[in-house]
């Protein structure tokens, strides 16, 4: 009996003089771009140590509750917990007051098993907020700002950018004048405003300042999509497309979009460590977060008090300091290698 075979498919390959070659299981799955994108991240050494760095800040605030439990079951896990109401800072591996409730976890009585007592593994603020419960759960701040902020901002710069690209004209015009407009204030200016004009509607929570940079954050995809997409509407594909009857909804989402979104792509990879930066600057300043909220920024404001005396209490800083620099560094790192991957001086080499 005869059977009949699935057709190869065949594809020019960039590095070796236009040769054909059987497209890999992955490309049929996700495409040739895409395809290239999956491959050069994993073998990339800087996006290598950039997941590395994000996957484990991941872990922390996944475990949090493991590695800095809460004093007890009816705590509010993001408020970081208080030794007291002292200005002073304690130093790193300073004992709790007995009167302060803590809970020990497993890890730590298996660590220091002669340690009676639950200690401040980085000290203490001032206020006396434990810094390492502040660090642990600020990780889960992070996480929620990063995401939350750059998947409605990207969301809002699409959808404007798309349409203000594609259909050009009028709509263009009216969609980048309200562009301009949001451009024309400081970035970080006008989120300081507008989630100090929120505060009081809204009360003191993590919601302000999100929908502040939300509002703010938005107009790079816009402008960058925009671009894009003037140039990728033109290609032979869509003008194809377009010629066999495709409606607008179908070239924008099957052919426009999905071709002009790799560079945006690195603008979310760049901007997920940034948003953390501005919620972390606005946090500093007290704008919505409640007081004693587990913020990297926050516990850093702690210390403002304490900048002249930094060679004595600099846990105060440095801890939290840290956590910031290395999640910033660790999204940094990924949006640096897709700028690698997808620069196109770079793709004979990368293919």
């Amino acid at each position: 009996m005869t059977t009949i075979s699935e057709p190869v498919v065949l594809r020019p390959r960039a590095d070796d003089g236009g040769e054909l070659r059987e497209m890999t299981r992955l490309e049929k799955a996700v495409g040739p771009e895409w395809a290239r994108l999956i491959r050069g991240i994993i073998t990339n050494p800087l996006s290598v140590t950039g997941i590395v760095i994000t996957l484990a800040f991941a872990f922390i605030a996944l475990f949090a509750p493991v590695l800095a439990p809460p004093p007890n079951e009816n705590w509010p896990r993001m408020q970081i917990p208080r030794d007291g109401f002292r200005t002073e800072p304690q130093p790193p591996m300073s004992e709790w007051n007995k009167n302060a409730p803590m809970r020990v976890p497993w890890w730590y009585r298996n660590i220091w098993p002669r340690q009676e007592s639950w200690v401040h593994i980085m000290g203490t603020t001032s206020g006396q907020y434990d810094i390492w419960y502040g660090v642990i759960w600020g990780a889960r701040t992070a996480f929620f700002a990063s995401f939350v902020v750059t998947t409605l901002t990207t969301i809002l710069g699409v959808i404007v950018g798309a349409l203000a690209g594609f259909y050009g004209g009028w709509v263009d015009e009216l969609l980048m004048r309200v562009v301009e407009i949001f451009v024309a204030f400081p970035f970080i200016t006008g989120a300081l405003i507008l989630a100090s004009l929120l505060t009081p509607r809204l009360g003191r929570s993590i919601w302000p300042a999100t929908i502040a940079l939300v509002i703010f954050g938005w107009t790079g995809y816009a402008r960058q999509l925009r671009g894009d997409i003037l140039a990728t509407k033109e290609r032979d594909y869509v003008l194809a497309a377009r010629a066999s009857g495709a409606k607008d909804s179908h070239l924008m989402i099957k052919h426009v979009i999905p071709n002009a979104m790799f560079p945006t792509l690195v603008r979310i990879s760049l901007n997920m460590g940034s948003v953390v930066l501005s919620f972390a600057a606005l946090s500093f300043l007290g704008i919505g977060l409640p007081e004693g909220f587990a913020d990297w920024g926050q516990v850093v404001s702690f210390a403002r008090s304490f900048i002249i005396s930094l060679d004595t209490y600099w846990y105060i800083i440095v801890f939290p300091g840290v956590a910031l620099l290395l999640y910033g560094l660790g999204w940094n790192l990924i949006g640096d290698a897709l700028r690698d991957i997808l620069d196109p001086k770079l793709r004979g080499k990368k293919a």
